[in-house]
């Protein structure tokens, strides 16, 4: 409202019945959810007291699109050998993606690279605090921006993964699963259940996630586990199955995917660059090797070298 303009009493009284409702349905599901995830959260190193802002920005890139019990030991590899982003950044960009494995989506690990050169020269090594600022780094998206900002530092910002997306479609819209995109009026949305108090507004972001990934599963719910089950508009209603069509898993087995795995990992596993010959070895149709392999270094996950062979980036 403009400062000095007049407003009238069933207006202030409106805006107030709203901000009273908004108050009202955050502490109904607040202290439930908070509660629950104190006797249920699962010991993530990313999670711990002590925990960096790097360890948190490290484990929510590794988390996209890969499975916790196989980011576990990949993360704590991770920083093992590169503990602050500086580390990172004086080793070559190919050292990062042969740390990376078979974590999948091999670009993560590049862009990583490129995140920890860009803190080190741009922020004096320290994860920036401000969203903005997440923003503007290699591979960090909206989520990843709030996630960092709220998990890492404490900041009140809506982080709407998955997991949240589902649980809040269900628990206030009784929708079965949440649009591909988040829309507008999802993120007001999650934006008004956040608790005013910062840091237990990150904390209860944690909770609505940690709560999708253990009981509001997408294909398993366990609603009697669920602590705002009495709450939820979704269970109120039967459980409506919806009418969005679920995409199809995607093939991996003999995919562009699969064999450009492949070709990183024989660079990986040898200490040397690699000759055509090599990657001849491990996959046996050439045409859908030689586009695999184009893409690579498209990408920049491979160097080509004058004499022939192949290197990953920064290695000769």
């Amino acid at each position: 409202m403009q400062a000095g303009r007049y407003v009238s009493a069933p207006t202030r009284r409106l805006v107030n019945a709203r901000a009273t409702i908004g108050t009202i349905m955050t502490m109904r599901y607040t202290e439930p959810v908070l509660d629950w995830y104190r006797r249920h959260a699962r010991d993530l190193p990313w999670r711990a007291p002590g925990a960096t802002a790097w360890s948190v920005l490290v484990s929510e890139i590794m988390l996209q699109q890969t499975p916790v019990a196989r980011v576990l030991p990949a993360h704590g590899e991770w920083l093992a050998r590169w503990p602050t982003p500086a580390a990172l950044a004086a080793d070559p960009p190919g050292e990062a993606i042969r740390q990376w494995g078979r974590l999948g989506y091999p670009r993560r690990a590049l862009r990583l690279h490129e995140t920890a050169t860009i803190i080190t020269e741009r922020h004096f090594g320290a994860v920036p605090e401000d969203v903005d600022a997440l923003l503007a780094l290699p591979g960090i998206g909206r989520y990843t921006a709030a996630a960092v900002a709220s998990f890492a530092f404490g900041q009140r910002h809506a982080v709407l993964d998955t997991n949240v997306r589902r649980v809040l479609a269900r628990l206030v819209t009784g929708r079965p699963r949440p649009a591909s995109t988040p829309s507008v009026a999802e993120r007001r949305l999650a934006e008004s259940l956040l608790p005013a108090e910062p840091a237990v507004a990150a904390r209860w972001s944690v909770a609505v996630m940690e709560l999708g990934a253990l009981v509001c599963t997408a294909a398993s719910p366990r609603c009697a586990a669920c602590p705002v089950a009495r709450d939820c508009a979704w269970l109120a209603a039967g459980q409506p199955a919806g009418s969005g069509v679920r995409r199809p898993s995607q093939r991996y087995d003999g995919t562009d995917r699969q064999c450009r795995g492949r070709l990183l990992a024989v660079l990986r596993e040898s200490g040397s660059p690699a000759y055509r010959a090599d990657f001849d070895a491990v996959w046996t149709d050439r045409a859908q090797l030689a586009r695999a392999l184009d893409a690579l270094v498209t990408d920049g996950l491979v160097d080509p070298l004058p004499d022939g062979r192949y290197a990953l980036p920064g290695s000769r």
